[in-house]
């Protein structure tokens, strides 16, 4: 367990939730198991408790045909196979064949480390049970060399998901679980203000009212994220755009200026453009 609690950092806004929940899984010393929007910083939630705790960061981002014995290591029998057939001498230690994964690099670290498994969702379902005794145990072991691999410290284990497919009980019961919400408008104004500190307050002011507008809309096939706004306004910064653009009255003109930051499938466009032209022909009637 660690002295010193995370309270966010001078580049990433924390709400005071998430600060808790963060600390209380390291006090628990359980895996934190983060789900939330795309793009409300879940992801960069690990790299972040690294900077603020000054920890090593081993990041092992799961993809459809990641396997959890990948986390712990892979055996190279074809490396293994070749060297044999050019007689290299380390064919004889089989050692030399096992590649350490993202866990083993972490269970080896002097340091207590942050281990992040990003979009564990992503994996097979029988994925996250794979692993459960290595996390609660803080061991494994290797069959090929017969070794016990033990953690020299336990890592702060961040595991994100997408809710793209519903998680084992048995896992669920073993992490510590925070549902990052979508931003508020006044937090939404401290993230902007991290990445854009110069920003003019009006412009600040047009971009968040018309990207809640946007937000807001029913049947949007996918909300723009934090990430996208931070772009959107990067390129409003970047073409000069006056914040008066962004609220303009005419309906041909519904859809925000450089919209393709922020909507990003041609249902959405129709969706909004009808939507909002229908609202305006309501409200000069």
């Amino acid at each position: 367990m660690i002295d010193k609690k995370f309270e966010g950092t001078s580049s990433y806004i924390a709400t005071n939730d998430l600060m808790m929940a963060v600390n209380a899984a390291v006090t628990l010393e359980r895996p934190i198991l983060i789900k939330g929007e795309p793009g409300t910083g879940k992801t960069q939630l690990a790299l972040e408790v690294a900077s603020a705790l000054k920890r090593p960061l081993f990041e092992w981002h799961i993809k459809s045909t990641t396997k959890a014995q990948q986390g712990l290591y892979d055996y190279d029998a074809v490396a293994r196979l070749r060297d044999s057939q050019l007689g290299d001498d380390k064919v004889h230690d089989i050692a030399n064949y096992i590649v350490r994964g993202k866990i083993w690099e972490a269970f080896a670290a002097n340091e207590q480390p942050v281990l992040l498994i990003d979009e564990i969702d992503k994996a097979d379902i029988e994925f996250p049970n794979d692993l459960l005794q290595e996390l609660d145990r803080m061991e494994f072991y290797v069959y090929e060399t017969k070794e016990l691999v033990r953690a020299k410290q336990r890592p702060i284990v961040v595991i994100t998901s997408n809710n793209e497919k519903e998680l084992p009980d048995a896992f669920l019961r073993r992490c510590f679980f925070h549902y990052i919400k979508f931003p508020d408008q006044e937090t939404m104004t401290k993230i902007v203000n991290v990445h854009f500190p110069g920003l003019k307050k009006n412009l600040l002011k047009e971009a968040l009212e018309a990207f809640y507008k946007v937000r807001d809309v029913r049947g949007l096939k996918k909300k723009p994220s934090t990430s996208e706004l931070l772009d959107w306004i990067k390129l409003l910064v970047a073409e000069d755009i006056p914040p008066e653009a962004l609220r303009a009255e005419d309906s041909r003109e519904a859809i925000p200026p450089l919209y393709g930051a922020l909507l990003k499938n041609e249902q959405d466009v129709h969706l909004f453009e009808q939507l909002v032209f229908l609202d305006r022909r309501t409200n000069t009637q």
